[in-house]
């Protein structure tokens, strides 16, 4: 390797640590403080260890029934929205990318017109038919309109990766007597798993994390998502001297799920490139 480009290597090397640290001191900021008291964390003296620190900012948060609530209403509706997003869409991009129909061009088309749209100027029109429907204040009906969202971004996502995948293989397995559904699910569908699990991970976080929408339909404070509870969290906690400690221990257990979320899929997306690099 000549000089200049090991130079320029570690150049690039140091710099994207560097960036790295950058990006992530804002998180390692948020667990240190955690479990901080307030006392400390208000000190003229920045603390970046954790020493002396204890889980009582941790304790408080855990034992308030609202988070205890408020976490159960979001498991549902974002593991309702991923499921229901993952497979109207699936069978969506199938549809796009293995069979030919009129108007198909314009369906594509009409996916990304609609990414287009602002979400704030669906608002009125969301909450009246949610009210009609008699779903405001609901899991489900947040889940329903989590979902429409999803889909259209996650069908063309998905596109890509069924239009990735030859048809061949089926006609190939065909050939050797499997049947269409049995060819599909048995070579096309393992090739599938790491677009699956990309969508899944896409709307895993736009209804984890979605705040505007669930302001306008969950009104009722016993309905609240965490996104909403953390905001009235800290709203309770400004009513006296804010307690940063608490907000800050309140913000790690939001994101713990997320976290243990990725470091799941992360396996199964893994398993899922080397099944189908077996198959293929």
């Amino acid at each position: 390797m000549k000089p200049r480009s090991r130079v320029s290597r570690t150049a690039l090397t140091v710099l994207a640590l560097a960036l790295a640290l950058v990006w992530a001191f804002p998180v390692y900021w948020m667990l240190n403080s955690a479990f901080l008291p307030n006392v400390v964390l208000q000190s003229t003296n920045p603390t970046f260890l954790p020493f002396g620190g204890s889980f009582d900012n941790l304790r408080v948060v855990v034992t308030d029934p609202a988070f205890v609530s408020a976490l159960g209403i979001s498991l549902v509706v974002t593991l309702t929205t991923v499921l229901a997003a993952l497979m109207i869409a699936f069978l969506g991009a199938l549809a796009i990318s293995r069979f030919r129909f009129r108007g198909r061009a314009s369906f594509v088309l009409a996916l990304l017109l609609i990414q287009m749209l602002p979400a704030e100027g669906l608002f009125i029109a969301q909450y009246k038919m949610m009210s009609e429907l008699g779903m405001l204040n609901r899991a489900i009906g947040l889940a329903v309109l989590y979902t429409a969202a999803v889909v259209p971004f996650t069908i063309w996502m998905l596109r890509g990766f069924v239009a990735g995948v030859p048809a061949d293989l089926e006609e190939a397995a065909m050939v050797d007597g499997l049947s269409r559904t049995m060819a599909f699910l048995r070579i096309t569908f393992p090739l599938l798993a790491p677009g699956l699990v990309a969508s899944g991970v896409y709307a895993f976080l736009q209804a984890w994390n979605e705040f505007t929408v669930a302001l306008v339909i969950m009104t009722e404070e016993q309905s609240r998502t965490l996104p909403l509870w953390l905001r009235g969290f800290v709203q309770a906690s400004a009513s006296r001297e804010t307690d940063w400690g608490q907000v800050m221990a309140a913000s790690t257990l939001v994101a713990v799920p997320v976290i243990i979320f990725f470091l799941v899929v992360q396996g199964r997306m893994s398993s899922g490139l080397v099944g189908g690099a077996v198959k293929g």
